[in-house]
């Protein structure tokens, strides 16, 4: 066994033990620690280390100094192991001592009954009763001491319940725990397609969840550890070139290939018993934790995480995550220092933008197998602390109007509703605090256009999954301008690319997110419509009036220009009663009136037509949608001759669009089939509406809703076969 002192930690190299073994589970390393700990008292932070690093913190190293400063007492300042210590007793002090150091617990009971045995005796009152009260007065005694009823003496499991260190194998550089807090109660379980199982516990005294994950290679045999630290080792003597690491995904191809090789040439070479199949899980593992991104790709694997957030400074706090279900969670996994360094890297090369002292911020998105990521991350001298990040998860395919009916965001009347606007070439903001859900319902209404139209995409950060819809048959032009959070010089302003995009021709534009002067340019687009096209963005606001408020006074457009908007849809997190759960939904739909000169909420120019009902937690459309006066609608059916005039037509059109959505939201459930709620079923599903209400309208003279609806129903029963 080999010991080095590191500053306050110390690390024990236990190679030459017969069996990996810790401190909780082992009579023999428990002594061994806490005679170190007697030897150098300034230990803080102990790691056990072979194929695995097991690290303690600092709260239950604290629990084995206590245990060595009672030996301490009893040893060095009383003496009690000396022959003139009540020699009679000579070998029973002996056996205490040693299990004082060994097994503190069963030390502590045997105390108890000679203690009990002998109440009054000389021996008692100065050596038995002065360490059961010391022991009883130790955090270690006081954490197990009500469970001691169904003790088995020589257990190890009592230590196990208060000494729960952190773990990680030497591939990796992240640390986790492998079992959650004592007393922790079990909320719900469920697993990812990776395999990894996740468990939200409820822990006493906390109101934060905590999520625990527990992935594939946490679990691995200490043969399959091994050999992965080889692989890593031969793996990482071919170094990256630059341009290859912008390149993530051929990357990690030719990784996993060189990885299988690898792997299989070292399995062979061992004679070891692992199948192709097991190899194959290795590479990936391998790749994960070499060119990948370690433990944040497990997170990025589960669609219920929202966000992920690594505070400042690294290694002391354990990642954050913000969860569809239970909002802002603790995780079971910490980021290290060493990790964060090697993020902040690859974000630098994978991005093309820097973080320094100099740009202490750099926004990013990565694509990867599992997922999609905005990134931002932040060091010094914006962060005393050293580097942090917050990861905002996107889905790996976009998101769909009937994957949003199916989780309740918002109900089938809305999506036939917006299904209408965007069809009617509209201007259109969404608004809403953040995770409320902005950018994935504006992902989703770019799936409602038809693929016969042109689309720009104006981002400073990347979060449309522009390449998907490029495989779905778009034709998307994306444009990246310059952040207004890290104005990197080589990139253009925001504005000057929004008038860029305006002078490439007949296209509905899409606006990521409203932040600045691009804001004036925007609505410079939606006044001329964009060419009778859809317009649209996303902008942080709480309602109509807020959106406006933010537009003229804090991004300085000319009030009037406000007029160029037709419809805001506000997005809002809605919270439980016990403030514990979190359910993203759209509240409102709200027109944009034109016939007002100063006060847009004094003269009655937000004019709702559907609102949030939290009672029966759906949205209701308001009289003015069911009576036909909103003048967006109608300003649409002007253009369409058999609409004109004719609101029962438009909004039979409206109702149809909404049962086609909630159609598929039911087949895929009664069939047990998802994907139809994916984007190219959705976009499939959309252009045959279009092509059905075509063909209807040219040989009857008239869109029937009920015809395009049974046509479609054939189409979709067909294509089911």
């Amino acid at each position: 066994m080999e010991i080095e002192v590191r500053g306050n930690e110390l690390r024990i190299i236990a190679r030459d033990w017969s069996s990996f073994t810790t401190i909780e589970d082992s009579r023999e390393m428990m002594e061994f620690v806490i005679r170190k700990l007697i030897e150098i008292p300034e230990i803080g932070r102990i790691t056990i280390s072979e194929y695995r690093e097991i690290e303690y913190p600092e709260e239950q190293v604290h629990m084995l100094k206590e245990i060595a400063n009672i030996y301490n007492f009893f040893v060095k300042e009383r003496g009690v192991l000396s022959l003139d210590f009540f020699p009679q007793y000579n070998q029973t002090t002996k056996e205490l001592i040693s299990l004082l150091l060994s097994d503190p617990i069963l030390c502590y009971i045997k105390v108890s009954m000679y203690v009990l045995r002998s109440p009054e005796s000389d021996y008692t009152r100065d050596f038995l009763l002065p360490l059961k009260q010391m022991l009883e007065n130790s955090k270690l005694i006081n954490e197990i001491k009500n469970r001691l009823n169904k003790y088995i003496p020589g257990s190890r499991e009592p230590y196990r319940s208060v000494l729960i260190p952190t773990m990680r194998p030497i591939f990796m550089l992240s640390r986790f725990f492998l079992f959650p807090p004592k007393g922790s109660e079990l909320i719900e379980k469920y697993k990812l397609k990776d395999g990894s199982e996740v468990s939200i516990y409820k822990v006493q005294g906390k109101v934060r969840f905590l999520y625990f994950i527990v992935s594939k290679e946490f679990y691995l045999s200490e043969e399959k550890y091994s050999l992965l630290n080889e692989a890593r080792a031969i793996l990482m003597e071919r170094k990256m070139e630059e341009k290859e690491i912008r390149d993530l995904e051929s990357v990690r191809k030719i990784f996993i290939e060189r990885g299988k090789s690898i792997l299989k040439d070292l399995v062979i070479s061992k004679r070891l018993p692992i199948s192709p199949r097991e190899i194959d899980e290795l590479a990936e593992i391998l790749v994960r934790y070499t060119v990948g991104f370690g433990v944040l790709e497990i997170l990025l694997a589960d669609d219920k995480i929202q966000d992920i957030y690594v505070n400042a400074p690294p290694g002391y706090l354990p990642i954050f995550i913000n969860h569809a279900d239970y909002g802002e969670c603790e995780t079971n996994l910490i980021v290290t220092e060493e990790e964060a360094e090697a993020w902040a890297t690859r974000f630098r090369l994978y991005s093309g933008r820097p973080l320094d002292e100099a740009n202490p911020v750099l926004d990013t998105e990565i694509t990867l197998p599992i997922g999609r990521a905005r990134v931002a991350a932040v060091t010094r001298t914006l962060s005393s602390a050293g580097l942090g990040f917050a990861f905002r998860r996107h889905r790996e395919s976009p998101w769909t109007f009937p994957l949003f009916i199916k989780m309740k965001y918002f109900n089938p009347l809305f999506a036939g509703l917006m299904s209408f606007i965007i069809d009617g070439g509209r201007s259109v903001l969404v608004a809403g605090g953040r995770g409320s859900g902005k950018t994935s319902l504006l992902s989703s209404m770019i799936l409602e256009l038809m693929r016969r139209y042109r689309l720009i995409v104006l981002e400073d950060t990347p979060e449309l999954p522009v390449e998907i819809y490029r495989s779905l048959g778009y034709n998307v032009l994306h444009l990246k301008s310059r952040s207004v959070i890290t104005h990197v010089e080589t990139e253009l302003a925001p504005e000057e690319a929004l008038r860029t995009a305006l002078r490439l021709g007949d296209s509905a534009l899409i606006v990521g997110e409203v932040r600045s002067k691009e804001s004036t340019v925007l609505f410079e687009a939606m006044r001329i419509g964009a060419l009778a096209n859809l317009v649209a963005g996303t902008i942080h606001g709480e309602s109509a009036y807020g959106v406006y408020d933010r537009v003229v006074h804090d991004l300085g457009l000319v009030p009037t220009s406000f007029k160029a908007l037709d419809i805001v849809v506000i997005a809002n997190v809605i919270k439980s009663p016990d403030g514990l759960r979190r359910f993203r939904r759209v509240v409102e739909v709200v027109e944009v009136r034109k016939k007002w000169k100063e006060d847009p909420m004094a003269e009655g120019a937000f004019v709702p037509l559907m609102t949030y009902s939290a009672k029966e937690d759906t949205l209701k459309p308001t009289d003015t949608l069911l009576n036909g006066e909103s003048e967006v609608l109608n300003e649409i059916a002007k253009r369409v001759r058999e609409w004109h005039g004719a609101w029962d037509r438009v909004w039979d059109n409206i109702l149809l669009r909404a049962k086609i959505k909630q159609t598929m939201v039911e087949f895929s459930e009664k069939l047990n089939k998802p994907e139809l709620l994916e984007a190219e079923w959705v976009v499939n599903a959309n252009e045959a509406f279009h092509l059905i209400s075509e063909e209807v309208s040219r040989r009857i003279g008239y869109i029937d809703s009920t015809i395009v609806y049974e046509k479609w129903l054939e189409w979709l029963k067909e294509r089911l076969k």
